[in-house]
């Protein structure tokens, strides 16, 4: 009977290590969340270098900026890749979220498109420009409006600058404020709009042919890789890290995205 207690306990405990690492730390798979569009090519290509590693990565794709977010702070993702820092940073204060940049990834160099102007030369007095009505969209746009020279911001403007902070609006623009991934679809409703690029690569554009005018390539604004507090020193969250950020993967998104895409290192 002592035999038969000790070898139940024993199979117990076998079967408790087996079942409880389903975090990232387990040698299972590594879920991670990215938007549609270029973060999801990017990552599927990162998941067939790991996978020659010897790390399995599952790639969700959201279509929104909200739920990879609510999954990685849920524990339904091990990581996500498609924000900058100052947009993580304002969602999880907003959110009470528990969200920590690992590393930096690519930059997404916002642009400035228009369906009726084939210069910003031509806007007119009055004409509607269209930018993000998110938190870190708007000072982003606000800011490439300004290096366009269409505006004048305050000197010590950073990423709480809003469309009232606007110091000089010599053409005075109505600037109007859209959900991020409708304004390409809204494009003619305006006269120009600053578009985020993984969105105007959806709608079929090429920011380095079609935009009016591109966030210079050493923009602030740097996509990030992010996990919960429990995981920065996670193994597979650093090859993860690793294998995302290695020559092979540079040279791909140099190749296929043409500078519509920068990586960061």
């Amino acid at each position: 009977m002592k035999k038969l207690v000790g070898f139940i306990s024993v199979a117990i405990i076998l079967i408790l290590a087996a079942c409880g690492g389903e975090n990232a730390d387990s040698g299972g798979t590594l879920d991670v969340g990215v938007t549609a569009g270029p973060h999801e090519d990017i990552l599927n290509h990162v998941a067939e270098l790991a996978a020659d590693e010897g790390l399995e990565i599952e790639v969700h794709v959201f279509n929104d900026y909200v739920m990879p977010n609510t999954a990685l702070d849920e524990g339904e993702l091990d990581a996500n890749i498609f924000q900058h820092e100052p947009f993580m940073n304002n969602a999880r204060d907003e959110g009470d979220l528990d969200l920590v940049k690992v590393a930096d990834t690519v930059n997404f160099p916002m642009g400035i498109y228009s369906d009726q102007y084939a210069s910003l030369d031509e806007l007119q007095e009055g004409d509607k420009v269209g930018l993000p009505n998110h938190s870190s969209g708007e000072p982003r746009a606000l800011m490439l409006f300004e290096d366009a020279g269409l505006i004048t911001l305050p000197e010590d403007a950073d990423v709480t600058v809003s469309v009232k902070d606007i110091q000089d609006n010599p053409l005075n623009l109505e600037f109007v404020l859209l959900e991020a991934s409708q304004i390409p679809r809204q494009l003619g409703e305006v006269q120009v709009a600053a578009i985020n690029t993984n969105y105007a690569l959806e709608s079929g554009r090429v920011p380095t042919e079609d935009s009016l005018h591109m966030e210079p390539k050493d923009s602030p604004w740097v996509n990030i890789i992010a996990t919960r507090e429990e995981n920065v020193e996670d193994e597979q969250i650093k090859q993860l890290i690793d294998i995302y950020r290695s020559e092979e993967v540079k040279q791909f998104i140099e190749e296929d995205f043409a500078g519509s895409v920068v990586p960061s290192w």
